[in-house]
C-alpha cells in the first residue's frame, strides 16, 4: 500500500518569485548521508499538517537545484547545461528516504554545474501538479536527462541505470555528458575523451604556461573523467586522460600503477603525482591545492534573494479513536485530482480498473450525501460508456463538476487531522489511503448489500482486489506498489471471508509500519509500532506465556468500531455551504445515514431524443432523490451554459467528429449521384441529325 502521503496542495517549494527567467535556487552546502534502505514500503501513517511546506529539498541546505512550474521550463530550455531532474512527492515514502542520497549526489557533483546540474522538483505541490502531467510522470520518483540547448520541448530522457546507488548514477551522468554531439555539448565542459596515443607524446612535451595533468588510467575506468569535471571551475590548470599505452612509456615516465597522475608545471618540468591513495578525492584535491590554481568566476543562472520559509503548521487537536471525514475527502481529492489525473488516457485495464475501484468508492464510502453522490455520478456515467478509451480530463471535468450539477461536491483542497504529521512531508495522504482502504474492508462486511448488482456481492476478496489493482496500476510510489504487491501475492488468496479481509489488511499495516520503524518518513511524533496501542484497545492485546500476542476476535470488534459510521465525525471537514460549485445550499438536510445517492445520468450518458432536457432537469435535483425545485431548475440554467447544455468536453468531441463524419458522408453521396447523372444523360442522349 502506500509508503507515503500527498501532501500535495500544502507543499511549498522553494522557486524564485513568479516572472523570473528561471526561478532556480541551488543553495551553497550539501552534507553528504549514507544511503538509507531503500526497500521501502507503502507508509502507514497520517499526514501533514495543512499549510506546512513539504520540502524534502531546501535553498541554503542543499546544493540541490530546487525547480517549480515556473522555473523548469526556462531552465532546461536552451541551457548552456545539461540537467538532472527528480521528479519526486514528498509525501512519498521511498522519495524521502532517497533524499539524503540525492543531496549527497547533489554536493558530490557540485563542481560540474557549469556542465550538467542535478535539481528536483515536487509533484505533491499544488502548483506543480499540471507541470508533472505535461512531462508526463506518472510514478515517484523519476529521473531525466535534458541535454544542453535543446529548443523544443521535450519531457527528457529516463534514466536507465541498474540501481539508484549514488556512484552508478554519477557514472551514469558522465555517459549522458559524453553523449553529446560536439555541437550541443555544454561550453564549460572539457573533451571527456581519452588522449588518442598518437597525441600522448606531443602532450608530454607541452610547456604552456599552466598546469597539465595527464590522468592515467585502465579502460572502463571513471576516475579521469570525474577529475576533469572537478576541475571545471579552477583556472591554471588542465586535466587530460589517458587509457594505459604501451609499456614502454609507462616504464619511462615512471608510472609503476594505475591509476596514476603525471602533471607538467607551468615551467617545463615534469613529474609524477605522489598522493596518499589513487582516488579520485585526492587526485582532485592535490590539483587544486596547486599554486596559482584558483576558481574563476562562472555565470551560473541566478538565485533568489528572497528565501521563501516553511509555513507555520496548524496543528488541530484531534480524538485518536475517531475517523474524520476530513482525512477520507482530502484523501480522495488528491486521488481523483492528482494521482490519476498523471495518467493523460485510460484504456484496457487500467480502465477497468477505474470502474472498478469507483464502484467499490460509491458504494461503500462512508462520507457526507454530496460527496458519495458525486462518487455515484462517476460510477453510473462510467459504466455508461462505450468508449474502451477514455482522456482523463473528462474525468476530472465531472469530479471538478463543469457542468455545475447541484448536490455533488468534494473539497479541492487538503486539511488533515487523524492524518497531521509534525512535518509537511510526513504521514497525510498514505495515511489517508490507509483509512480509506480499512474502511471499506470493514463496510464490504458490514453492510454487504451496498455490493448487490455490482458484480462484487459475496466475493469476500473484492475490496481487497481492487485496492490491490488500484495500487499496481496507479499509486505514484512504485516501489511501494511493488511491495504492497508482493505481500498481495504471497497471501491474499488465503482471504475467504469478509472478516479475514478485514484483518488480513490490519496485519499487512502492521507488517509495514514494522519494516519503515526508524525509517527518514517516520513521523518522530508518531512513531510505528504495532496499532492498534494498548490504550485504544486493552482487549486486543494479552500474552500467552509471557509473550505479547493479540486477540484477533478483540481485534477485529475494534476495527468494525474504529472504521464504522459512529465514528466517523465531521469536525473540520469543509463546510459544504461554501465550499464550491453544486454544494447544497444553507439550510439544507445533510443526514449521516447511509443514504443511497440519487441516480443521474450525465448527458453522455443519456439517450438522445425529445425528452432529453425532461430528464436532464431530473437530474439536477439539489437533494438526494427529492424532486426538483428552484434551485435545480437554476442549476440546469448554469448546466446549459457550459458547452451547450451541459455537455462534458468529451461529448462535444464525439459531436464535432459525428458533424465531420456526415458531413463527408454527404458529400461522398452527392459527388456520386452527380457523377451517376452525368453518365446517365450521356448513354440516353441521342444528337439531333
Amino acid at each position: 500500500m502506500a509508503a507515503a502521503g500527498t501532501a500535495a496542495s500544502a507543499a511549498r517549494s522553494p522557486g524564485a518569485p513568479a516572472g523570473t527567467a528561471a526561478r532556480v535556487r541551488r543553495p551553497p552546502a550539501a552534507r553528504p548521508a549514507k544511503l538509507p534502505p531503500l526497500l521501502v514500503l507503502l507508509a502507514a501513517a497520517a499526514g501533514p499538517g495543512a499549510g506546512g511546506a513539504a520540502q524534502l529539498y531546501r535553498a541554503g541546505e542543499d546544493a540541490v537545484w530546487v525547480l517549480d512550474s515556473g522555473s523548469l521550463r526556462g531552465a532546461t530550455a536552451n541551457s548552456s547545461a545539461a540537467w538532472l531532474v527528480q521528479f519526486y512527492s514528498s509525501w512519498c515514502g521511498h522519495c524521502i528516504g532517497y533524499a539524503p542520497t540525492w543531496r549527497a549526489l547533489a554536493g558530490d557533483v557540485r563542481d560540474w554545474a557549469a556542465a550538467i546540474r542535478v535539481a528536483a522538483l515536487d509533484c505533491a505541490e499544488e502548483r506543480n501538479h499540471e507541470v508533472c502531467r505535461a512531462y508526463d510522470v506518472r510514478f515517484y520518483p523519476t529521473f531525466r536527462y535534458f541535454k544542453a540547448f535543446t529548443k523544443d520541448f521535450t519531457t527528457g530522457e529516463n534514466y536507465k541505470g541498474p540501481d539508484r546507488e549514488l556512484q552508478t548514477v554519477r557514472r551514469a551522468m558522465i555517459d549522458f555528458l559524453q553523449n553529446h554531439t560536439d555541437e550541443n555539448r555544454p561550453p564549460a565542459c572539457p573533451s571527456l575523451d581519452p588522449v588518442r596515443p598518437s597525441d600522448l607524446r606531443s602532450l608530454l612535451d607541452t610547456r604552456g604556461g599552466r598546469y597539465v595533468a595527464v590522468l592515467f588510467e585502465s579502460e572502463g575506468s571513471y576516475l579521469g573523467r570525474e577529475v576533469v569535471l572537478d576541475l571545471i571551475p579552477y583556472e591554471n590548470v588542465s586535466v587530460k586522460r589517458a587509457l594505459s599505452p604501451d609499456g614502454a612509456l609507462l616504464e619511462k615516465l615512471g608510472v609503476s600503477s594505475l591509476p596514476a597522475c603525471y602533471l607538467i608545471y607551468p615551467n617545463g618540468s615534469r613529474g609524477m603525482v605522489t598522493v596518499g591513495k589513487p582516488l579520485r578525492s585526492f587526485f582532485s584535491s592535490y590539483l587544486k591545492s596547486l599554486p596559482d590554481v584558483r576558481k574563476k568566476s562562472l555565470s551560473l543562472p541566478e538565485k533568489a534573494t528572497i528565501e521563501e520559509g516553511p509555513e507555520a503548521v496548524v496543528w488541530r487537536e484531534f480524538d485518536r479513536s475517531k475517523l474524520y471525514t476530513a482525512d477520507l475527502e482530502s484523501g480522495l481529492h488528491l486521488l481523483l485530482r492528482v494521482e490519476l489525473a498523471a495518467h493523460k488516457s485510460l484504456a484496457g485495464a487500467e480502465l477497468q480498473t477505474l470502474k472498478d475501484f469507483v464502484t467499490i468508492l460509491a458504494k461503500l464510502f462512508p462520507g457526507r450525501p454530496p460527496v458519495r453522490k458525486l462518487l455515484e455520478t462517476l460510477r453510473e456515467w462510467l459504466a455508461s460508456l462505450p468508449l474502451d478509451r477514455i482522456p482523463y480530463n473528462a474525468v476530472l471535468d465531472l469530479v471538478d463538476n463543469k457542468m455545475r450539477i447541484s448536490g455533488i461536491f468534494l473539497t479541492n483542497h487538503v486539511k488533515w487531522v487523524g492524518c497531521q504529521g509534525s512535518r509537511a512531508e510526513l504521514r497525510g495522504y498514505p495515511c489517508s489511503l490507509w483509512k480509506l482502504f480499512h474502511t471499506l474492508t470493514v463496510r464490504a462486511g458490514t453492510r454487504p448489500e451496498a455490493l448487490d448488482g455490482t458484480g462484487f456481492a459475496g466475493a469476500p476478496q473484492a475490496v481487497l482486489q481492487a485496492v490491490r489493482r488500484y495500487v499496481r496500476a496507479f499509486f505514484g510510489c512504485r516501489q511501494c506498489a511493488e511491495h504492497f504487491e508482493e505481500m498481495a501475492h504471497d497471501s491474499m488468496d488465503s482471504v475467504k471471508t469478509a472478516d479475514q479481509a478485514v484483518l488480513w489488511l490490519w496485519k499487512k499495516h502492521n507488517l509495514v509500519n514494522s519494516r519503515l520503524a526508524g525509517h527518514p518518513s517516520e513521523d518522530p511524533r508518531f512513531p510505528k509500532v504495532p496499532w492498534p496501542t494498548p490504550d485504544l484497545c486493552p482487549a486486543c492485546h494479552e500474552e500467552v506465556k509471557g509473550l505479547a500476542s493479540w486477540n484477533e476476535g478483540q481485534v477485529l470488534l475494534f476495527l468494525k468500531r474504529h472504521y464504522g459510521s459512529d465514528s466517523l465525525v465531521d469536525t473540520y471537514a469543509e463546510d459544504l455551504g461554501d465550499g464550491g460549485q453544486g454544494a447544497p445550499a444553507a439550510g439544507e438536510e445533510q443526514p449521516r445515514a447511509d443514504q443511497g445517492a440519487g441516480s443521474l445520468r450525465l448527458p453522455s450518458a443519456l439517450p438522445p431524443g425529445p425528452r432529453l432536457s425532461e430528464r436532464w432537469r431530473q437530474g439536477l435535483d439539489v437533494e438526494l432523490g427529492g424532486p426538483s425545485g428552484a434551485e435545480g431548475r437554476g442549476g440546469a440554467e448554469a448546466a446549459a451554459a457550459f458547452l451547450g447544455m451541459g455537455f462534458s468536453s468529451l461529448d462535444m468531441s464525439l459531436c464535432v467528429l459525428l458533424y465531420v463524419a456526415s458531413s463527408l458522408f454527404l458529400m461522398v453521396m452527392y459527388f456520386f449521384f452527380r457523377v451517376r447523372a452525368k453518365r446517365w444523360r450521356v448513354k440516353h442522349h441521342h444528337p439531333s441529325v
